[in-house]
This record gives C-alpha cells, structure tokens and sequence, in this order.
C-alpha cells in the first residue's frame, strides 16, 4: 500500500534497519534483477529534491545508483535450490528474448512523490511497454515478488516513523509535480552483492531497444 492509496493508506512510515541479512542470502554473493536505467537530469534533480525535502527521515543512499526495477531474477546458482535462485543459462536465455522481442525505445513519465509504508519514491507511470517485458522474462522464469509489481522510483529507505499526515504536509510541494519524461533506450540486467543492502549495482549486461 502506499500513502496515495486514500482510506487503505498506512498510517505511518516504517524505519528500516540497514544491516547484513545472512538469514536471507544464505551465503550467496549476488542478487541479480533487470531494471530501466535513470540518467535523465531533469529527472535525477527531482529525485535529489525529494530526498532533500525528507531530509533525516530517510537512510542516506548510500552508493546505489538510480534504477526502476523491471524484473526481480534472485540469486544466480549453477544449481538452484531455493525458491529464489536462477540458473545463470535462464539469465542469458532472458537476454537473447529480450533481444528477439525488437521492443522499440518508449518513454516513461515521473510523477510525484509518493510512498510506501519502507520507502519513498516517484511514481511511475507507462503504457503497457513494461507489461510486454516483463511478460517475456516470466515466460522463461518465475519473478521473485512478494507483492504485486508497482514501476517507481525509489527515493530512500526510511530511518523514522512519520505519521502520514505529517508526512502529506511536509511533502505538498512535490505531491503536484508535471509528469517529466525519461526517454528508455535499454536495459540493464544489475546484480548487488547480497551482504550490503544499499550497495552499488553492477552492469552484468545490457540490451539496447531498437
């Protein structure tokens, strides 16, 4: 759910706790994901506006760089065994789909600021293009999702709990923003090494749009 969301909104934000999760990677180094590059100035400044608006509400970013995620893949295994490993052949067959599907370059459009009960983010918004892809990733393997696929932008993770009102007074300046336009030209399969939750993503491959 997330603050926009009227009456099924959460009353407050949710602090995280930015620590190592061994239960969780198990001892496997990288988690992989396809995402949507971020490297539009007018864009990039509206995320660093909001993170100046929440100021100390937020986690510093830390060194991960501006992405929408796409497609969550989970932990790349020569043999899989848990529920959200994939086979590094499934990760090359996801490319080569990607590849065929000849998915012409398309535009998204960043709205406001908006937020989760975890994190904050800029919405966005899309035509169906997101669909079609997705549509040929899961048609080769299984997402690793806990909750229905919602495109944003993440602003940061949250250090305090904010009460929502307090939350929509302080952010209205950013709550009736023009939708910018970012122009997507590939994609980039990233992964992040599974021990540092806001570390840098690294480039595994990419696939250019026609």
């Amino acid at each position: 759910m997330r603050f926009s969301d009227g009456a099924r909104a959460p009353a407050a934000t949710q602090p995280c706790t930015l620590r190592d999760h061994p239960d969780w990677h198990r001892g496997r180094a990288r988690y992989w994901l396809w995402s949507i590059p971020v490297d539009c100035p007018a864009v990039l400044q509206r995320l660093q506006a909001a993170r100046t608006c929440l100021g100390d509400w937020l986690h510093a970013p830390g060194a991960r760089q501006a992405h929408i995620t796409l497609f969550v893949c989970g932990f790349a295994s020569p043999q899989p065994v848990h529920n959200d490993d994939i086979a590094p052949a499934m990760l090359e067959a996801q490319c080569h789909a990607l590849a065929a599907l000849r998915q012409p370059a398309f535009e998204l459009h960043i709205g406001d600021l908006d937020s989760f009960t975890s994190a904050a983010f800029l919405a966005v918004q899309e035509h169906g293009h997101l669909d079609r892809l997705r549509d040929t990733l899961a048609g080769l393997a299984p997402e690793v999702r806990q909750a229905p696929y919602a495109p944003h932008l993440t602003v940061g993770l949250y250090r305090r709990a904010v009460a929502r009102a307090t939350w929509q007074q302080h952010t209205r300046a950013l709550r009736d923003c023009p939708p910018l336009t970012l122009p997507v030209r590939e994609l980039q399969l990233l992964s992040y090494a599974a021990s540092e939750p806001q570390g840098a993503l690294r480039i595994e491959a990419r696939v250019a749009l026609a």
